[in-house]
């Protein structure tokens, strides 16, 4: 199963694991969080990320789930990415983690792909649900 870690400021990501808590009635292996301090060195975000993928790490990858591109700590995270094995996708949402927590048991590639599809598609506009519709 691949392990997921949400990488973003501080409470979003824990707030993220409670709503799936919620959801699901229980907590998924494998999940974790890194609550992440911007003001912190470089060096500390790098150690904490490291943590992180070593608690979720089972063998079969990590797919890193952070709040906005080009940022520190995604830039970190850039550094430490293998193919295949440790991805990271941005942008993470409540609809874009429940999808990748019912699909681990995919390969990575097609993961992504659902993580992709689930967080876009997460995304509506309530007062014209259609509109969704008109921008695939």
């Amino acid at each position: 199963m691949i392990g997921l870690l949400i990488l973003a400021e501080k409470n979003l990501g824990t707030g993220l694991i409670a709503t799936v808590v919620h959801t699901l009635g229980s907590r998924p292996p494998q999940l974790e969080a890194t609550e992440l301090d911007h003001s912190a060195p470089p060096e500390q975000i790098e150690a904490l990320l490291r943590q992180g993928l070593e608690k979720v790490d089972r063998g079969d990858g990590v797919l890193i789930l952070a709040d906005v591109y080009g940022a520190t700590h995604t830039n970190i995270a850039c550094r430490l990415l293998t193919r295949g094995h440790i991805e990271l996708i941005t942008g993470v949402n409540l609809p874009m983690l429940l999808r990748v927590l019912n699909y681990r048991q995919l390969k990575m590639d097609d993961l992504i792909d659902k993580a992709l599809s689930g967080g876009c598609g997460g995304i509506i506009c309530a007062a014209n649900p259609a509109k969704i519709q008109e921008s695939k």
